[in-house]
C-alpha cells in the first residue's frame, strides 16, 4: 500500500515534535499541560513498586482489557458521534467503567497501563487518529491523576490497606469510602479538563465548558457499574461477560436513541439530514484545520432521477433513493458521514482524504450505484418491477486545496456537480 503525499505530509508532521499542533496554544496552557502530564509520569514512577503484581492481579488485568476492548469495539459508532457532539466540553465516555474497577482491584502501574490502552485504543479505533493526540494524552495523564487522588481515600478509607481495595469494602464505612473515591476520581479529572477547555477556548462562555447534567450523570454511573464488576470480579468472576454485556446495552438502549434522535436523521434513507450532516462537517473542518489534515466533500447526483419517479411513482423512487443510501454507506469508511443533501442528492464527507484519493473514492462510488438493482413496486402495475442501470454525477472539493472554510468548499462541490452533469452525466469533476 503507497501511502498519499497528504497522508506522508500528515505522518512527517505527527513525527515531528516542531509541527505537534500542542505548541500553538497560549504558553500558559502549554506549560499547564506539559506540567499535568510530567505529574502522572511521576505518579506511575513513584508508584510502581508500592504493591506487588500478584498472578490474581493479571488475571484481572487481562479480564478488564478484555472488557474494556469488547465494549468500545461494539461501541466505537456511538462514540464517534457522541465525541463529536462535545467539542467544546467534556467529553464523558463509558470507559470510566473499566478503569474505576481497575483502580478497585489492581496494583497502580497496571491501572496506568489499563488507561493508557485505553486511550490508545478510542484514539485509533474510535477517532481513527484524527483526534487531536495532545488531546488524548492530556486526557490519560489526567485520569491518571484523578485515580492516584481516588487511591488516596481508598487508602484511607480502608484503613491503611493498598490494592486490591475492593474486599476491604465493607459496611457503612465501605459505602462511604468508595462514594468518596467516586466523587474524588470525578472531580479531580473534572476539574482539570475544565480548566483546560476555557484555558483554549476563551471565546465561549464558561459554563459551556461545564458540560450538561446528563454527561456528569453518565461519568457517576460508570462508576457504580465499574463498582459492581470489580465486586463480582473478586467473588464470581464467570459473571464477568454478563457485566460486559450490561454497559453496552446501556450504552446502545439509551444513548444511540438519543443521538440518532439529535442527528436528526433523514425519514426516508435513515441518513444524516442536511442540516446535521453541515453542522458535522463544520467540526471536521475545524479539526481538519488543528491537525494540519485534509477534508473531501462528495455531492452526488442520480442522474435522471426524475424520469423513475414519473415512469414508476415517488414510492418507488422512495425505495430506490434507500438502495443508494446503502450502497453509500458501503462503499465509505467507519468514520465517513454520508447524508441525504436535498431530492436525488447526498453528500459524503471524507477526513483525511483529498487529490486523487477523493477521485478514487468518488469513481469506486459511481460504480458501485451503476451495479445496484432495486425491485419496486410501480404505479399501475401488480408485480414488483426491476430497476437497474442507475448512474450518478458527483462533484468533489477539499480543504485545503479547493477553500479553506465550509461554505465556499460545498458551493465549489456544487459546481463540479453541475459541471459534471453539464458535460455528459456519469462523471466525477473535480473542483479548480
Amino acid at each position: 500500500m503507497r501511502l498519499s503525499k497528504a497522508g506522508a505530509r500528515r505522518r512527517n508532521g505527527a513525527l515531528n515534535p516542531r509541527g505537534w499542533s500542542v505548541w500553538s496554544l497560549p504558553r500558559p496552557v502549554v506549560v499547564y499541560i506539559l506540567t499535568v502530564e510530567a505529574f502522572a509520569l511521576v505518579v506511575v514512577g513513584f508508584t510502581a513498586t508500592v504493591v506487588p503484581i500478584t498472578t490474581q492481579s493479571l488475571i484481572w488485568f487481562a479480564m478488564l482489557l478484555a472488557g474494556e476492548i469488547t465494549h468500545l469495539e461494539a461501541a466505537r459508532g456511538i462514540e464517534r458521534i457522541r465525541e463529536l457532539g462535545a467539542e467544546g466540553r467534556p467529553h464523558m465516555h463509558l470507559q470510566s467503567i473499566w478503569i474505576f474497577a481497575a483502580l478497585l482491584l489492581l496494583p497502580p502501574p497496571l491501572v496506568a497501563v489499563v488507561i493508557v490502552v485505553s486511550y490508545t485504543h478510542s484514539w485509533i479505533r474510535v477517532y481513527r487518529r484524527r483526534g487531536v493526540l495532545h488531546r488524548k494524552v492530556f486526557s490519560a495523564c489526567s485520569v491518571i491523576t484523578a485515580c492516584s487522588a481516588a487511591g488516596v481515600v481508598l487508602k484511607l478509607g480502608t484503613g491503611g490497606f493498598l490494592a486490591p481495595y475492593m474486599p476491604h469494602l465493607d459496611g457503612f464505612t465501605g459505602v462511604v469510602t468508595l462514594i468518596g473515591a467516586g466523587a474524588t476520581y470525578f472531580l479531580v479529572n473534572y476539574a482539570m479538563v475544565v480548566a483546560v477547555i476555557i484555558a483554549t477556548n476563551p471565546a465561549n462562555p464558561g459554563r459551556t465548558a461545564l458540560g450538561n447534567l446528563s454527561d456528569v450523570l453518565i461519568v457517576n454511573a460508570a462508576v457504580g457499574v465499574g463498582s459492581g464488576i470489580a465486586l463480582v470480579m473478586t467473588v464470581r468472576p464467570w459473571l464477568l461477560p454478563v457485566l460486559v454485556a450490561t454497559p453496552l446495552a446501556l450504552q446502545i438502549g439509551l444513548l444511540l436513541p438519543q443521538f440518532q434522535a439529535a442527528a436528526r436523521t433523514d425519514s426516508k434513507t435513515a441518513l444524516l439530514d442536511p442540516s446535521f450532516w453541515t453542522e458535522v462537517a463544520r467540526r471536521e473542518l475545524i479539526r481538519a484545520r488543528r491537525l494540519n489534515s485534509t477534508l473531501g466533500v462528495l455531492i452526488i447526483d442520480i442522474d435522471h432521477f426524475k424520469d423513475i419517479d414519473d415512469s414508476f411513482g415517488h414510492l418507488a423512487g422512495d425505495e430506490v433513493l434507500r438502495a443508494v443510501a446503502t450502497t453509500l454507506r458501503d462503499q465509505v469508511r467507519g468514520g465517513d458521514f454520508v447524508g441525504r443533501y436535498g431530492g436525488d442528492e447526498f453528500a459524503v464527507l471524507l477526513p483525511g482524504t483529498a487529490g486523487e484519493e477523493l477521485r478514487i473514492v468518488a469513481d469506486r462510488i459511481r460504480q458501485a450505484i451503476s451495479r445496484i438493482e432495486v425491485s419496486v413496486h410501480a404505479i399501475n402495475c401488480e408485480e414488483p418491477r426491476p430497476i437497474s442501470g442507475l448512474t450518478a454525477s458527483i462533484g468533489a472539493a477539499s480543504y485545503p486545496e479547493t477553500a479553506a472554510e465550509l461554505t465556499p468548499l460545498l458551493l465549489a462541490a456544487d459546481q463540479a456537480l453541475y459541471d459534471a452533469k453539464n458535460t455528459g452525466r456519469d462523471q466525477t469533476s473535480m473542483a479548480g
